[in-house]
């Protein structure tokens, strides 16, 4: 019987599913990475959310591997490369939470627009101030997306009921203009948006591409959000924007340093925790009780499809 081995904390629908397939499932969400590498030789797949690099080292080690499952929409905790000279098989589920991204991203860009925290923050602090928390309506307003896959879709679809204009930007796409949103040049999202939402991938190409630069270019005032990956985005730039008002305001659910003590340790981080015009969650916005399960699900239909 061939063997999968769980490393990470997925819905149980995914070892459901693999099981009825006819998979003998390891259930082990607490293994470490040396507890890894000393048993996956016994292992046709691995299924993953975002314990560790699964790497050139991983697969050296997996010599009957034949696919890694990763329990998400990004494939960059994963070698690419390595495992294509390997032929190892690469799924994920983008489909399980491109809507749990779509309305967080929706979320934040509320909140920045009415001043939610601001306002929430000084009322608890014993201030009643109408006039400095004034916002702004999204109706009207021209949203630009970068990237119009799973969850640059999904975004403009949440966007439907707000009477907004909805642009989007893909490089690697045309003609994929729709009922939620327009297919246009960089130089148009450029020129037009008031709202910026990043939908793309981390790679090489894509890596720090937000910088100073980038936002020099826009004709008009921002709100930006990032429910991407943090790594896309110089977060200092974010600042800089903030500060000379060519960004209103940013929501940003990733950053290119996560998680404590890393995170404490950047230069930016003391600027960006009391900067009342920066919205931060802890990477959650394709991470809800829905998409736990959806994930799962979607990866188990993809395993079935695989036929290994």
């Amino acid at each position: 019987m061939q063997k999968i081995l769980i490393i990470d904390d997925l819905h149980p629908a995914f070892k459901e599913k693999a099981m009825a397939l006819g998979f003998e499932v390891d259930d082990q969400p607490l293994i470490t990475r040396a507890q890894t590498l000393e048993i996956v030789k016994d292992y046709v797949g691995i299924a993953v959310r975002t314990k560790f690099k699964i790497d050139a080292e991983l697969f050296n080690a997996a010599p009957n591997l034949k696919f890694v499952a990763r329990a998400g929409a990004g494939l960059d905790n994963i070698d690419e490369a390595a495992a294509k000279a390997k032929n190892i098989q690469l799924i994920n589920a983008p489909e399980g939470n491109c809507d749990a991204v779509g309305e967080h991203a929706v979320g934040l860009l509320l909140a920045l627009m009415n001043n939610f925290r601001k306002a929430d923050t000084e009322i608890r602090n014993g201030i009643w101030d109408r006039e400095g928390n004034r916002g702004y309506e999204l109706k009207g307003k021209t949203v630009g997306l970068i990237g119009y896959g799973f969850m640059g879709q999904k975004m403009a679809r949440k966007l439907a009921g707000f009477e907004v204009n909805v642009i989007a930007y893909d490089k690697y796409k045309t003609g994929f203009s729709d009922d939620f949103a327009r297919e246009v040049s960089m130089e148009e999202i450029v020129k037009h948006s008031d709202v910026l939402s990043l939908h793309i991938p981390l790679t090489n190409e894509t890596r720090q591409m937000v910088k100073d630069e980038y936002f020099f270019h826009f004709k008009k005032p921002i709100f930006f959000i990032n429910t991407a990956r943090g790594e896309i985005v110089n977060t200092s730039a974010v600042l800089n924007g903030i500060k000379t008002g060519k960004i209103l305001g940013a929501g940003l659910d990733v950053l290119e340093t996560e998680k404590f003590p890393a995170l404490s340790e950047q230069a930016f981080y003391q600027e960006l925790k009391t900067n009342e015009k920066v919205i931060l969650t802890p990477h959650v916005a394709g991470w809800t009780f829905d998409s736990y399960r959806k994930i799962s699900e979607v990866l188990a239909e993809k395993l079935e499809q695989l036929g290994v």
